[in-house]
């Protein structure tokens, strides 16, 4: 028997309703904020995220997917969202307006080879949001509350917000020099992939998960001593907002985030609910200004974030919050013989027109098994058709809840069942 790849996994019908009920709850919220949904290729030239995300990135040195096609081009299956919304930016000019804010969001399936553990997969599902434009501490704020907003619409509460600030080019150059002091008599007891940051990113090694519990860690200088006035009036002006809005958060001067093209504000925000395990981060974003000059285009601001809805899913049950379930079937027809099932067919099809869902036996069932699959599915009705019903062109509705049936004319079939599931969706909304 074939399975599924190693570190993939298949959502069935009986898990997609949580799926649709996430990515409708992210939609509503970006477009509350004015974001527009994009798409972008699933793979994209290699180049990209070794300039984008990082050459000394776990992700660009570890995890990508890479492979020669048949062109002899070396392609990636994409790891992070952000670098192929930059890209897109870029090449289609949509910086071309002046003074134009670009605010984007997207959802899709990344893919990264790493070591499997509960909530994180080879492929994974993320959403994103990236405003491209304005080098302005409000949209920062902006970025954090919307993502905030879902999760307070999900109903998570045992959440908390982190956030930090790496300063601009300066400040981060002065405090790279200090860390790179600091940790050089402590580099031999560094692991091994750490000895390697210190060199090409030392901030890097604060977000180590082998050595985050290594004296050099605990002990490291903090970015907040080394910005200069204009990197902390920023971060002071994100915060403020935050304030304003009502939004609880964490100052935590060791987070860094994992990609290279983060400055300014970064920020992760977590689960503390008991028994989600180790991997605690549900995902987080921040500053990014200089990634689109690097990807090619102009010097143009930017600011976004990623969350895993793998994670979230677990995050959701986790919390025991119940997740609406989708309605399958508003009608489901039972018939009586085999006389009346191309009858039958002819009542879906005028149901379908009229976009009430319904549906039908196709295995010749008795009529106590078809009324057994109406449970199965939770029809919200039933209508039954008998050879007397079907010669004077009528047909009978029974309601699945309170059991009352009665016979209607087929031409009165879509004004009542429209009438009867308005108020039973309404009664229910």
């Amino acid at each position: 028997m074939i399975q599924s790849a190693k570190g993939t996994y298949d959502i069935l019908p009986s898990d997609i309703s949580k799926w649709h009920y996430l990515e409708a709850i992210i939609r509503e919220v970006c477009e509350l904020y004015n974001y527009q949904e994009i798409r972008t290729p699933i793979f994209e030239s290699t180049g990209l995220f070794e300039r984008g995300v990082g050459e000394s990135t776990d992700i660009v040195t570890k995890e990508m997917y890479t492979f020669l096609d048949k062109g002899n081009r070396s392609i990636t299956l994409r790891p992070e969202g952000t670098a192929g919304v930059v890209r897109s930016y870029v090449e289609h000019k949509m910086y071309a307006e002046a003074n134009q804010l670009t605010k984007l969001y997207y959802i899709g399936p990344m893919f990264r080879y790493e070591r499997m553990q509960k909530g994180r997969s080879r492929q994974f599902y993320q959403f994103g949001v990236e405003a491209l434009g304005a080098n302005n501490p409000m949209l920062d704020a902006e970025v954090i509350a919307l993502s905030v907003n879902i999760f307070k619409r999900l109903g998570l509460k045992e959440v908390k917000v982190l956030i930090n600030t790496l300063g601009d080019t300066e400040s981060r150059l002065n405090y790279r020099k200090a860390l790179i002091n600091h940790l050089k008599p402590f580099q031999d007891s560094l692991c091994t992939d750490c000895k390697k940051r210190l060199e090409i990113n030392p901030l890097r090694v604060l977000d180590c998960k082998v050595d985050k519990n290594h004296q050099a860690i605990k002990t490291a200088p903090e970015m907040k001593a080394y910005l200069n006035a204009e990197s902390q009036q920023f971060f002071d002006n994100v915060l403020k907002c935050l304030d304003d809005s009502g939004i609880e958060y964490v100052l935590d001067n060791n987070l860094v985030r994992g990609l290279d093209y983060y400055n300014h504000t970064v920020y992760e925000i977590i689960s503390n609910v008991e028994g989600f395990g180790a991997q605690t981060a549900l995902g987080g974003g921040g500053r990014y200004n200089g990634l689109v000059q690097v990807i090619g285009g102009p010097d143009i601001p930017g600011v976004g974030f990623a969350f895993g809805m793998d994670r979230l899913i677990l995050a959701l049950e986790a919390e025991n919050i119940t997740i609406p379930e989708s309605d399958n079937v508003d009608v489901y027809l039972v018939t009586m013989s085999d006389k009346t099932n191309q009858f039958a067919m002819k009542i879906l099809d005028i149901l379908r027109k009229n976009q009430i869902k319904c549906d039908k036996d196709y295995f010749d069932r008795k009529v106590k098994a078809q009324f057994k699959q109406a449970d199965k599915v939770k029809a919200k009705y039933v209508i039954i058709i008998g050879e007397e019903e079907m010669k004077q062109n009528k047909v009978s509705i029974k309601n699945m809840k309170n059991e009352v049936q009665e016979t209607i004319e087929v031409k009165e079939l879509v004004k009542e069942l429209t009438e009867r599931l308005e108020v039973y969706y309404e009664s229910n909304s």
